[in-house]
């Protein structure tokens, strides 16, 4: 064919007034000579993109594995069992509107809106608690607070003392939090610590699967500031947050039953 061009894609001969190859559609109109090698154009995948310095919400499995996520796009993104953009129907231990998670100066935090079981966050330095706080380990909700000084026995009004166990010195007791809202075991600290876990702690809860040979340990300070330090435990420490908390990237937080893992663009 006189004038023809070669395309460089399938080698069929194109027309000389031709810009397109009639069988494969490369231009071949001039911007490229038949004996230059074109790359073929590359298809992408449709989908949605992570925003940069956005984040995005991951549920974590059972065995670690990423479920569902969750682009946070806008500036408040409320999730619940009823409300908001995030939701968890099945969940009986999500509020209806349970937590926000909010963009302030380009940095993202979470809000308890009022649930009943409130948000709980991974903690990863050993991190202040305070009087009442309750910390998750496993399938445990736990509860510390400092002990009252010990006054001695004390008589009633006709100088009778009560017949009891001796009570022995503590600076401060681990409360269980049994559901229904009742309390179950509470134990008082001989020391200045007390370790949890499965076995071999000062409190061991053997039937727990979810909860490390040595998980935790509380300790108290001569003034009365308690902390709570994982000891590196396979699922964690969880401590209840109280007021809006900022998030980082690899934060994993608890919403009624469901793990939530933050991924930061």
């Amino acid at each position: 064919m006189n004038g023809a061009k070669t395309c460089p894609t399938c080698g069929s001969e194109v027309p000389a007034d031709f810009k397109f190859c009639g069988k494969c559609g490369t231009r071949v109109d001039g911007t490229t000579s038949s004996s230059s090698s074109v790359p073929a154009a590359k298809t992408m995948y449709f989908g949605t993109n992570q925003v940069p310095g956005r984040a995005k919400l991951i549920v974590i499995k059972g065995e670690g594995m990423d479920g569902l996520s969750y682009q946070l796009a806008g500036n408040e993104h409320i999730a619940g069992r009823s409300e908001g953009a995030i939701l968890f129907p099945d969940d009986p231990l999500m509020s209806p509107r349970h937590a926000n998670f909010i963009y302030r100066d380009n940095k993202l935090f979470v809000r308890d809106e009022g649930s009943v079981n409130g948000i709980f966050m991974r903690i990863k330095v050993p991190t202040s608690i305070p009087s009442g706080g309750l910390f998750l380990i496993g399938e445990q909700l736990l509860q510390v607070e400092p002990s009252p000084p010990d006054l001695g026995p004390q008589p009633d009004a006709e100088s009778t003392y009560f017949y009891a166990s001796p009570k022995r010195p503590s600076k401060m007791k681990l409360v269980q939090r049994l559901r229904g809202g009742e309390v179950g075991m509470i134990y008082r600290a001989r020391g200045d610590t007390i370790t949890i876990g499965r076995e071999g702690n000062d409190v061991n809860f053997l039937d727990d699967p979810f909860i490390s040979g040595r998980h935790a340990q509380l300790a108290i300070s001569t003034d009365g500031q308690m902390t709570l330090t994982d000891l590196g435990s396979k699922n964690g420490t969880f401590i209840r947050l109280g007021d809006e908390t900022q998030l980082a990237h690899g934060d994993y937080v608890f919403l009624g039953q469901q793990l939530l893992r933050v991924e930061i663009a």
